[in-house]
């Protein structure tokens, strides 16, 4: 069979799921990135050219990985590595900084290009990475029901739009959950859309300067939490939602597009977890195999915002904190319920992947590296010990 047609694949469902997946990758971690880059002493200028950059980036590699593989690779900025960089950066010069993320970026092509992330890969049991999958969405889970305590008219509507939704119109339950959302924001008033302005962002070039400290300091911890706590539960997600990617080619591209774009601010782009489930589920299209259009449209909606990355802040403010909480949480309920079936369907490595899930969900940081990480190091070791014990 030839390949399929973009725009015949395309439909309404695909396109709010992308829409949902920028509005909650942006949403999340946005202030991050505008913490560190103030902590490094950018100008307003510079920070605009840094979410032109990252938009840029994102918009390019989720657009044409999903394109090319026609599947949905989603790719996010590291959002560790922005926490990272608040108390990292501080003091290093931004010429230092630019030159660090160049060094992540070199070591993170070295990992693709090579091989070796692919194998460690290669080495996770299925039922891991798929508990793995889960305890790294359950947080927003809980955060959309956790909104009922400020907002409960809002998330009650939106939760009412989802179980209504599910059974009469499965295909439309989270453009029913987003509609639902806005109508009632709207009606209490809660849409702040005047505080956009409307202009095209100009990238800032920096020239980078190289330093062993950055390099130790910066550079080399950017690189870990980036694979260990990003492109790791990535790959994961992947597997979870049964999509054989290749390792190896996606993870070189990030780390090609971070090289190339690091002089204008782009630190550290990856593979997404948490935003690709949305894009990866059945909400997206009941169809796997037309999914892939959801990541492109991921991918459009990155580089608009990256393009006119100055009305970004207004945009992001428009909508009440809640809403983005309860429309993630409800448009991720399914991946979660598929992660821990595949997770626990099997009594022999049952409580191993019951453990990575319970660790990678607590949010557990030890020596900077994120819970993602040490869920799967937990689990692999609850299941080297049970094997030997046999």
């Amino acid at each position: 069979m030839g390949p399929r047609s973009f725009w015949r694949d395309l439909s309404l469902p695909a396109v709010v799921a992308g829409f949902v997946a920028v509005l909650v990758g942006y949403t999340s971690s946005v202030v991050i990135v505008f913490q560190a880059a103030a902590v490094l002493g950018a100008t307003p200028a510079q920070t605009a050219s840094w979410l032109w950059a990252l938009g840029l980036g994102l918009g390019i590699s989720s657009a044409g990985l999903s394109l090319w593989y026609r599947m949905p690779v989603l790719t996010a900025w590291s959002t560790p590595g922005a926490a990272l960089l608040v108390t990292a950066g501080a003091g290093v010069p931004m010429a230092q900084a630019i030159g660090a993320f160049m060094t992540c970026a070199l070591l993170i092509v070295a990992a693709g290009a090579s091989g070796a992330f692919a194998r460690v890969m290669d080495r996770i049991p299925q039922a891991l990475a798929a508990a793995l999958l889960a305890g790294v969405l359950t947080r927003f889970a809980f955060d959309a029901f956790l909104a009922l305590r400020t907002q409960t008219l809002l998330v009650l509507a939106m939760a009412l739009a989802y179980l209504i939704g599910r059974r009469a119109w499965p295909r439309y339950a989270v453009p029913g959950v987003l509609a639902a959302g806005i109508a009632v924001a709207a009606a209490q008033g809660q849409l702040r859309l005047s505080g956009i302005a409307w202009a095209w962002t100009q990238p800032v070039f920096i020239m980078p300067s190289f330093s062993v400290a950055a390099t130790l300091g910066v550079a080399l911890p950017l690189f870990v939490v980036t694979m260990a706590s990003q492109n790791l539960p990535g790959v994961a997600a992947q597997r979870a939602a049964g999509y054989e990617v290749p390792v190896s080619p996606p993870i070189t591209a990030t780390g090609l597009l971070t090289l190339v774009l690091a002089p204008f601010g782009a630190y550290a782009l990856n593979l997404a977890a948490i935003t690709a489930s949305i894009c990866m589920g059945r909400e997206a299209s009941e169809d796997p195999a037309r999914r892939y259009t959801s990541a492109v449209v991921a991918g459009v909606f990155y580089l608009v915002l990256g393009l006119l990355g100055s009305a970004v802040v207004g945009l992001i403010a428009a909508f009440p904190v809640e809403l983005v909480l309860a429309v993630a949480g409800f448009a991720l309920l399914g991946t979660i319920g598929g992660g821990l079936a595949i997770a626990m369907k099997d009594e022999h490595s049952r409580e191993p992947a019951l453990i990575t899930y319970l660790v990678t969900a607590s949010g557990l940081t030890l020596a900077g590296v994120g819970a993602a990480f040490w869920g799967v190091v937990a689990g692999a070791l609850a299941l080297a010990v049970q094997r030997l014990r046999r």
